[in-house]
């Protein structure tokens, strides 16, 4: 059977983009976060076109990608069911004591692992060969291979309807890498969604054509900029879904400061992307505005100049036009109404996957009912972005 003939259709959220792109932020057992909010979105007909993602927002990505639409949260909903773990008693805890059996939680993460993910190798990497996975890593990443065989169908992933993109660092360059299901003759393989979420030094790098791979969170933990500079030739809507929060309240205990500190860290830094993308919109929108005075012998002498050939011609992209290449970008933010602990990133307590859930469904309800994003901003901005993210219960 066709991907189209298996493919129920479900309703799409009509709005004024050319193309709604998805993006995916890393963040371990945060990324039950990302599944709740996804759901929401999938409910109000919000169907991406383009998915981006690194660490666990690319696997999130990948299932979401390698999945039929009626099929997706079901899948996700499994996933994340297989990665979390139960704790005796742990479901009659009260307030008191959550935090402690998160911190346990986060501990027993380290010292057994995950079943759906990874194990520890049998011996501590100094006593293994050098030059091996074993040698290079604490524990073992097979499992996930398997697990994204159980809920991604690859086959549609390279098949293209739905473009993805996976953010990784090459370890020998130390550049970034983005594996596209678009790049002609390279197919999506599960090696290329477990590069992406290998942070050393706990997950070994993946080698893939002769070179190996680890968490493109190293040098960005989200893929914002990509999607930015290569995909945004027509109207764009981005939901961007983010796991750490750039802004949080003064720490008060050493454990709080190591949670900020990890927050500082792996936040998104979307301003510091959405103010290189103006300024590029803002340089060429005057490059455009400049080219309606110069002839066409001189446009001819400065395309040999080393400028695409078709820089100025009326099939390029115009940004003078009133919506071609104009982004709104819908930023929803975890901050979860609770203490957080710096073990977040790898409680993987079935109550703790449970609530990240529950705050991801919760904000992306809020960003939903908001009507802003809906239509284009000022013309000349470019880009609009619209945050959505809960006040610090700490502060009035």
């Amino acid at each position: 059977m066709s991907l189209e003939q298996d493919d129920v259709a479900m309703p799409k959220l009509t709005l004024p983009y050319d193309q709604t792109v998805l993006v995916l932020q890393g963040g371990g057992a945060l990324g039950s976060y990302q599944g709740g909010a996804y759901e929401v979105l999938h409910s109000h007909g919000v169907e991406p076109d383009w998915i981006a993602g690194i660490s666990i927002g690319a696997i999130n990505a990948a299932i979401i990608a390698g999945n039929a639409p009626q099929d997706r949260i079901g899948h996700l909903r499994e996933f994340w069911n297989e990665m979390s773990t139960d704790i005796p008693g742990g479901r009659l805890a009260g307030d008191l004591s959550s935090q402690s059996l998160r911190q346990f939680s986060g501990f027993l993460s380290l010292a057994a692992g995950v079943k759906a993910m990874f194990r520890p190798w049998f011996m501590l990497p100094w006593f293994n060969r050098p030059g091996t996975p074993e040698a290079t890593s604490f524990y073992d990443t097979r499992p996930l291979r398997e697990t994204l065989l159980r809920h991604v169908d690859f086959d549609r992933i390279n098949a293209g309807r739905l473009r993805l993109s996976l953010g990784a660092v090459n370890v020998r360059t130390g550049n970034f890498a983005y594996f596209d299901n678009r790049d002609p003759g390279h197919k999506i393989k599960p090696e290329h969604i477990m590069a992406s979420a290998a942070l050393p030094p706990g997950f070994p790098a993946v080698e893939i054509d002769g070179e190996a791979y680890w968490d493109g969170g190293l040098v960005s933990n989200t893929p914002l900029s990509y999607v930015l500079d290569s995909g945004v030739a027509k109207a764009t809507l981005v939901f961007q879904i983010d796991l750490f929060s750039a802004v949080g309240p003064l720490p008060q205990t050493m454990d709080e400061v190591q949670e900020r500190v990890k927050d500082i860290t792996y936040s998104s830094r979307t301003r510091m992307n959405t103010d290189a993308f103006l300024e590029k919109y803002r340089l060429r929108h005057a490059i455009r505005a400049l080219a309606e005075h110069v002839s066409d012998a001189d446009r001819k002498r400065l395309c040999e100049h080393k400028l695409p050939a078709d820089f100025f011609s009326d099939t390029n992209v115009s940004l003078t036009e009133g919506a071609n290449g104009r982004v709104s970008l819908v930023h929803i933010i975890n901050r979860s109404n609770r203490h957080e602990i710096q073990s977040k990133d790898f409680d993987f307590w079935r109550e703790s996957v449970r609530e990240h859930w529950r705050d991801g469904m919760a904000d992306a309800r809020e960003a939903m009912q908001a009507k802003a994003w809906r239509g284009f901003a000022d013309p000349d901005s470019g880009l609009a972005v619209y945050d959505y993210i809960r006040p610090d219960p700490s502060r009035p």
